[in-house]
């Protein structure tokens, strides 16, 4: 504030200086008289005074808001001096009490690194003490292996082979007789429930079957007939068989002639030319070759309709139009006297009221079923199996995944990785197992019971065994000296599993063995 005082006054004596220097202007300039510049200067002496005492005045008032302003800021400074040092002092405090803190903790440290050290002291003594007792339990462990080695007369080694040994005998025995008690439990369990699912099964589809051969008979009305099928020299029948492929076998038989030939559907093509050449009576090349061509077209559509048929029968909808066909095809294939298309059904309807039961989707474990043959009736040869090709078939024709899994899988060619595929697996061997539904060919059928006694033939102690009842059961008869009554069980359920693991068959196979102890003595 002193520092304003100064431009104060100045500004009151430039205000006094304007008023002089108007006053001396109206003297001078104006044409006034004596009396009146008198009079002039007196009030600009006024005006002087009076602005001095302004001066003086404001001056006075200015120094004392100075010094009021300075004592304001004086006592402001010493306010926070005082709130300052106090702080300090509190932090001063904070800090000596850490400090003192710290200095209790690092005590306390220090006492611990010493507990430590005593405490690893005296580990290690005790350490020292376990080495030597360790040594003197080692030196009198072997003092008392050479007694027993002495008393038993058998090295340590030795010793362990025979302990292992004996606990292998035993505990080989004790899993057998576990496997057995787990199985027999798991049966008693499982099976009400899974003979329930499949008999519901199997009773409610009644699926008709056709026993196919390699040959057809084909019926005429009087053997005059048979001239005209030959014709001159033979012309006629020669162009029949090489237009149809098949043997058209004309023989003394009356009234009948045999169409031979492994491929159905050629035999059926072959039937109905014949059919129509002799209803036409009309019987050369040319109208043969005409007539086997319409007849293929003609069974070629049929196949379709057939094929058709059968989808809207088992009520499966967006198949691929060749899939239709091939499913057709399958009408006139057979499978050990089963016909194709009656056992694709069956397997179908199978799989779809099974997989109804287990609570999974039934129209696609139907299609699964329809389908799992497929790759028996392509229009083309092929390495592949038919699971395999027919894996593919569905594959090339966008079928669903499990479908395709399903087909590969049902005779364990890929692995199944969807749940739908062993309900098609199982479905398969219900439908060719049934009895009366298949034929098995006579030297498949000796090849297997041969196969089934030389698997029992191939264990110790077995002096003879017989597959009986058409192959349901092996009766394995074993010598009493080498084989006891433990280890026949044991031989019964490894035989068995043997069998379910390396042979394929319909149904089930009994296994049975038998041991006998003979006394014979002759009295004289």
């Amino acid at each position: 504030m002193d520092s304003q005082i100064p431009y104060i006054a100045i500004a009151v004596v430039a205000v006094i200086t304007l008023g002089l220097g108007l006053l001396i202007g109206k003297l001078t300039f104006g044409k006034s008289s004596k009396k009146e510049r008198e009079q002039a200067e007196q009030e600009a002496e006024t005006i002087r005074a009076e602005a001095k005492a302004q001066a003086e005045t404001l001056k006075q008032s200015k120094l004392l808001e100075a010094k009021e302003e300075m004592l304001r800021q004086k006592t402001e400074f010493e306010r926070d001096s005082i709130q300052k040092s106090k702080a300090f002092e509190q932090n001063d405090l904070k800090l000596r009490s850490k400090e003192q803190s710290l200095n209790q903790k690092l005590e306390g440290l220090q006492r611990k690194e010493q507990e430590v050290e005593t405490i690893k002291t005296n580990l290690n003594r005790q350490l020292e003490l376990l080495a030597v007792k360790k040594t003197e339990l080692d030196k009198v462990q072997e003092e008392h292996i050479q007694k027993l080695e002495k008393i038993a007369k058998l090295t340590e080694s030795e010793a362990k082979e025979q302990l292992i040994e004996n606990l292998k005998d035993t505990a080989r025995t004790q899993a057998m007789s576990y496997i057995k008690e787990i199985v027999d439990e798991a049966k008693i369990k499982a099976n009400k429930e899974a003979k329930k699912v499949v008999i519901q099964t199997i009773q409610r589809v009644a699926a008709e079957h056709a026993i196919e051969n390699s040959v057809s008979v084909f019926h005429i009305d009087s053997d005059d007939i048979k001239g005209q099928i030959i014709g001159r020299e033979g012309r006629n029948i020669r162009a029949l068989e090489a237009a149809t492929g098949v043997e058209i076998i004309v023989d003394d038989t009356p009234e009948t002639i045999v169409i031979s030939g492994f491929d159905p559907v050629r035999r059926e093509i072959a039937r109905l030319a014949l059919q129509r050449l002799v209803t036409d009576g009309r019987i050369h090349p040319a109208r043969i070759e005409e007539s086997v061509e319409k007849t293929r077209k003609q069974l070629e559509e049929h196949i379709v309709e057939i094929g058709e048929r059968t989808v809207v029968e088992l009520g499966i909808h967006g198949l691929h139009p060749e899939l239709i066909r091939m499913v057709g095809r399958m009408r006139f294939r057979s499978s050990y006297g089963q016909n194709l298309l009656m056992h694709s059904k069956e397997v179908a309807n199978l799989c779809a009221i099974m997989a109804a039961e287990l609570g999974m989707n039934p129209k696609l474990a139907k299609r699964a079923g329809l389908l799992h043959d497929i790759g028996k009736v392509p229009d083309e040869e092929s390495e592949l199996s038919h699971a395999l090709l027919g894996m593919k078939l569905a594959e090339k024709y966008n079928e669903h995944p499990a479908i395709i899994n399903a087909i590969g899988a049902h005779h364990d060619e890929v692995e199944m990785a969807y749940v739908i595929s062993p309900i098609v697996q199982a479905c398969d061997a219900i439908s060719g197992a049934r009895p009366g539904a298949r034929r098995e060919m006579l030297q498949q059928y000796l090849q297997r019971l041969k196969e089934l006694e030389n698997l029992a033939l191939s264990y110790d102690g077995v002096e003879k065994a017989y597959a009986i009842q058409a192959g349901r059961e092996l009766r394995v008869i074993v010598e009493a000296e080498k084989i006891s009554d433990k280890q026949s069980e044991e031989l019964s359920f490894s035989l068995s599993q043997k069998i379910q693991n390396d042979m394929t068959y319909p149904g089930q196979i009994k296994v049975t063995v038998i041991r006998e102890k003979r006394a014979v003595s002759f009295a004289k």
